[in-house]
């Protein structure tokens, strides 16, 4: 067994981009071991307690984080010799400290960034959060424009719709850190369509043989809950809530609150509502500079991102699970 080892390589991000899927998938290969604990986030800490963040159920959420040294490298104690260690914090892509922290570390280490459509991503992550009482805003546009006030207030990165998703300006600097050899790039919809050669991509990436996993799991999806009596009367309890869980240990508030976030999901809609294409419009025109230096850097062409489609969540695009192997 290995002592004190760190990571041979990292899941970098994009949030709401596929991470947990691979991470699960590459958990199933016999030459990986992924941490028991994902989303760490110690090196967005620099081995001092998590920022003060201040969005609803920010401080609640800090309690999980993973931030002194000797319980990071507990994840990775008992990697047998001969295996690659692994472990995925989608934010590490969008951290600039976090992307500094890792090239001192772990100079050597090979890096895998899965990127979506930046408005998809934001689509979603923005979902993510109403459904489960946290996001205060029932309209996605206008949230995207409370964004730097809220970052000014303090919310923590998961907040940051719309800059969480300029990719390329955050890939720049990662190549200013790390030789391109050791990040791979792959694109979330390769996760979605191809499965099978998305994960054979990364096992050659990582040195590994090509290995049959069962499955990539399909993403976490939640019931879309529309703006109502229900949403005014739950939403407000389930952010005070998390308010107080920041004095529990982080176990006991996510019992709590249970009962609150099915109440609130009770009824809900599986078929989410699509972008129109002005709403698409006002969402994608921040992003197009980046996706441009996105392109000029990796050389591919992001081209399906800037037309109008409805998107989609992983599991309505591939059925129940995809096959892989």
């Amino acid at each position: 067994m290995a002592a004190d080892r760190l990571p041979d390589f990292f899941l970098i991000g994009a949030p709401k981009a596929g991470t947990s899927a691979l991470h699960a998938a590459l958990a199933q290969h016999p030459q990986l071991h992924m941490s028991r604990v994902k989303e760490p986030k110690y090196y967005m800490c620099g081995d001092s307690p998590p920022p003060a963040y201040k969005g609803p159920g920010d401080a609640h959420s800090n309690r999980e984080w993973i931030w002194q040294r000797r319980r990071y490298l507990d994840l990775f104690r008992d990697v047998p010799a001969g295996v690659l260690a692994g472990e995925s914090t989608p934010f590490y892509l969008y951290n600039r400290d976090a992307r500094r922290r890792l090239a001192v570390d772990r100079p050597d280490a090979r890096l895998v960034a899965v990127l979506r459509d930046p408005v998809d991503r934001a689509y979603s992550n923005w979902m993510h959060l109403w459904t489960d009482g946290l996001e205060p805003r029932g309209d996605i546009l206008e949230a995207v424009a409370r964004e730097q006030q809220r970052i000014d207030a303090g919310w923590a990165p998961f907040w940051h719709y719309r800059n969480v998703g300029m990719y390329g300006r955050q890939l720049a600097d990662l190549f200013d850190h790390f030789p391109r050899e050791q990040v791979l790039v792959l694109r979330y919809r390769e996760l979605v369509d191809q499965p099978s050669q998305a994960l054979d991509r990364v096992f050659r990436f990582l040195g590994v043989d090509t290995a049959d996993v069962a499955a990539i799991p399909k993403d976490n999806s939640r019931p879309f809950v529309r703006d109502g009596a229900r949403v005014r009367a739950i939403g407000p309890v389930i952010r005070a809530g998390a308010a107080v869980g920041q004095f529990l240990p982080p176990e006991v508030w996510r019992t709590v609150s249970r009962p609150l976030v099915a109440q609130l999901h009770r009824g809900g809609d599986e078929s989410r509502p699509r972008l129109t294409p002005g709403q698409r419009a006002f969402l994608l025109e921040p992003h197009l500079p980046d996706i441009a230096l996105l392109e000029e850097l990796t050389g591919e062409s992001f081209e399906d991102w800037k037309t109008y489609r409805d998107g989609g969540t992983f599991s309505s695009r591939t059925g129940a699970q995809s096959r892989v192997g």
